[in-house]
């Protein structure tokens, strides 16, 4: 860790920065990396009967989703 703190401060200087800016721009630069949705594939959901889903039941809202497995609605 000596060496990651050494490299921060010697980057703050030659930049005229503060170690927490350097620090911050890196952490926003990983965050924005690896935070980029990916494709996936659609996904073949099992119908039992052929009905399919029930009138009324949302699949994007989770929430609401587990109040009625929950038997809440």
């Amino acid at each position: 860790m000596g060496g990651l703190l050494e490299y921060v401060r010697r980057r703050a200087a030659e930049e005229r920065r503060t170690m927490a800016s350097v620090i911050e721009d890196a952490l926003r630069r990983e965050r924005a990396a690896t935070s980029a949705p990916t494709a996936r594939a659609p996904v073949k959901l099992p119908v039992c009967g052929g009905r399919g889903v029930r009138p009324g039941v949302n699949l994007d809202n989770t929430a609401e989703l587990l109040e009625r497995m929950d038997g809440r609605l």
